[in-house]
């Protein structure tokens, strides 16, 4: 992995785990492929790594805060790269409809991250499935990626398109086209 890649901002259900709807349990837990080799790569190279996820479910009573923090360490299990791959994971528990601060799209949550671990807006990436993904990682001013093999709606990937943002089956296909 080039040494360019200073910080990777990750979506979590859809772009490192299956998208189940509402994953709030462990056993719903199933990496993606290329999911754990990309990472090994990322870290190796010593890239910061950070997951910045929406957890509606919470607010909507579907499950708790302490099954979204399961559910995260059996992905560091599955995972099998040390305890602490993750330099920091950012939950935004909020519905929707509710006034939120750090659900995306806001950036909030990466310009946090890049303040707090003086990291360059230029070597940073934000790559995530969905359009509220892409579109925090453009307000942050970081580059951008689309994981689309969650099977995206039509319009998510109109939207993709009309917004710029390239698209990848999954991590390790952007992790080996970034090598290149």
């Amino acid at each position: 992995m080039p040494a360019h890649i200073q910080s990777l901002f990750l979506d979590r259900d859809g772009t490192l785990i299956e998208d189940r709807h509402f994953v709030g349990a462990v056993d719903q837990v199933t990496l993606l492929p290329g999911t754990r080799e990309a990472l090994a790569r990322l870290l190796a190279a010593g890239t910061k790594l950070f997951i910045l996820s929406n957890q509606s479910g919470v607010n909507r009573g579907y499950f708790t805060l302490a099954d979204v923090e399961a559910v995260n360490r059996r992905m560091i299990d599955l995972l099998d790269l040390g305890s602490a791959p993750f330099t920091r994971i950012c939950i935004a528990p909020e519905r929707p409809d509710e006034p939120s601060r750090y659900r995306k799209p806001s950036p909030r949550f990466i310009e946090e991250m890049l303040a707090e671990f003086s990291l360059s807006r230029e070597a940073s990436w934000m790559i995530g499935d969905r359009p509220s993904d892409w579109e925090a990682g453009l307000a942050a001013g970081v580059r951008v990626a689309a994981i689309t093999s969650s099977s995206p709606q039509a319009e998510w990937d109109a939207r993709r398109l009309a917004l710029g943002v390239r698209g990848y089956t999954s991590l390790l296909e952007w992790a080996d086209d970034e090598q290149e």
